[in-house]
């Protein structure tokens, strides 16, 4: 029964795109981050729906929409880089087998958000992806929101939609993600225009909100506690009365504290005490691997280099309370241990070059929206407008990813070049529809005697 709403929803979904083709984009965003192939049980596992959604976006842009508005960017240029980059080095990894696997989908993200905003030449096409990328993550995290309610929660123990431990549904990187829809799920609910703004839109987002709040809490994950508190700092630039809101958000988390589970608590402490921590110790000692091979490899050993690592490092236990305390050092052994974080992993698997391109997408779609922010701030107003808001919900979004993927391997993440994708399409848009001022005209017109020079 399962597989045949899921097959249902996406049949209506590619049915209504024969009239409006652009639905096409918005199924293969759905079905890239919800992965319901993976959801359901028997029939719709044999069938290939993210393959069919990829070329139905594709081709429906190419031989049924409109490209009036459709621009190339700078950014769409650096991603292609980056893509024919990572292929490079894939045909030279050093792990043959895994590096195509991972080949096999770190390709299509790329080329999707090439591809993104040539689609997205208007209000309504840039509000409807957003829209379907905060539906998407939200099914997995109000999901993941009632289980931690109801007591299913724990490090390695809270189960999704899927059994697996992998992509968005691994604890680190969808509390990330949960975290990063925030921003843009206030958005929609202050500019909306599908859904237009009302006490139903605010207490859906308000329950949307608490359930993404919940997902670390229901994971134990760090990364997502990390992003939580940058996202409130980040949240500071935007409000209008930055002291209300601290006070506010203050009496929160204090109000939080008393409910939280013991085991989260004790997780969370964690932080602090890297050296008694496996995990924490584990990466640094990766992170420094990563380093020297780099150094020895500046091109990259392409994807999955890391299985060529192998480190010794010691760890510290300290037992006991007060003066009776007891120090223990412990000499651990680890080989073929993943990065831990994105940084590392475009440095150990691309080399300077490949990690110079990713970082300069980054840097650079920050940038843009940090210029659109300041564009409309100047103007009367501009800070209500749908414009200033989304670039702010954007570049809110991607830093709180930014600061998540230094303690996770999620570089070529989907879900963050839909972000680049989406930036580049509003940056296109405002450029397109907000003319620039005339140049002066230094030249007099034919026929017209000059004016008299001035008393």
């Amino acid at each position: 029964m399962l597989d045949l709403a899921l097959l249902g929803f996406i049949g209506l979904l590619l049915a209504l795109g024969l009239k409006r083709p652009f639905l096409w984009v918005l199924a293969y965003i759905y079905i890239d981050i919800v992965a319901p192939q993976k959801v359901g049980w028997g029939l719709i596992q044999a069938v290939p729906l993210s393959l069919i959604a990829f070329l139905a976006a594709f081709a429906g842009w190419a031989l049924l929409d409109s490209k009036k508005g459709s621009r190339f960017t700078l950014s769409q240029g650096l991603i292609l880089t980056l893509l024919l980059w990572c292929g490079m080095t894939t045909l030279t990894a050093q792990f043959q087998d895994s590096a195509w696997l991972k080949w096999d989908w770190v390709w299509k993200a790329l080329i999707f958000a090439a591809f993104l905003p040539l689609t997205l030449r208007t209000r309504l096409r840039l509000e409807s992806a957003v829209l379907f990328i905060v539906l998407a993550v939200g099914t997995i995290a109000i999901n993941g929101g009632l289980k931690t309610v109801l007591g299913g929660g724990g490090y390695g123990t809270l189960s999704l939609l899927v059994r697996e431990n992998s992509g968005l549904y691994e604890g680190s990187i969808i509390s990330t993600v949960a975290i990063c829809i925030i921003p843009l799920a206030l958005w929609l609910a202050r500019h909306g225009t599908i859904f237009k703004p009302d006490w139903k839109v605010w207490c859906f987002t308000g329950g949307l909100v608490f359930a993404c709040l919940l997902i670390p809490i229901g994971t134990s994950a760090r990364t997502g506690l990390v992003c939580i508190g940058v996202l409130g700092v980040l949240l500071l630039r935007s409000v209008r009365y930055r002291f209300v809101y601290a006070g506010l958000a203050g009496l929160a988390l204090m109000t939080a504290i008393p409910f939280l589970p013991q085991s989260y608590l004790e997780r969370m402490g964690t932080i602090t005490g890297y050296q008694g921590d496996q995990s924490a110790s584990t990466r640094l000692a990766v992170w420094a691997w990563t380093i020297d091979y780099a150094k020895d490899h500046p091109l990259g050993g392409g994807f999955d280099a890391y299985r060529s690592n192998s480190f010794t490092y010691r760890t510290r236990t300290v037992s006991g309370d007060g003066p009776t305390q007891q120090v223990e050092y412990a000499e651990v052994t680890e080989e073929a241990r993943a990065y831990h974080s994105s940084y590392f992993e475009l440095l150990g698997e691309q080399g300077y070059v490949g990690f110079g391109i990713w970082m300069w997408i980054n840097l650079l779609g920050l940038l843009n929206m940090e210029r659109l922010r300041w564009r409309f701030a100047k103007r009367e107003d501009g800070r209500k407008s749908w414009q200033w808001g989304l670039a702010t919900a954007l570049q809110q979004a991607h830093a709180v990813f930014l600061v998540g993927a230094l303690f996770v391997g999620i570089g070529y993440q989907p879900f963050l070049f839909m972000l680049v994708g989406l930036q580049c399409a509003l940056w296109s848009y405002v450029r397109r529809t907000e003319a620039p001022p005339a140049k002066a005209r230094f030249k007099r017109p034919e026929g017209k005697p000059p004016e008299p020079a001035a008393a």
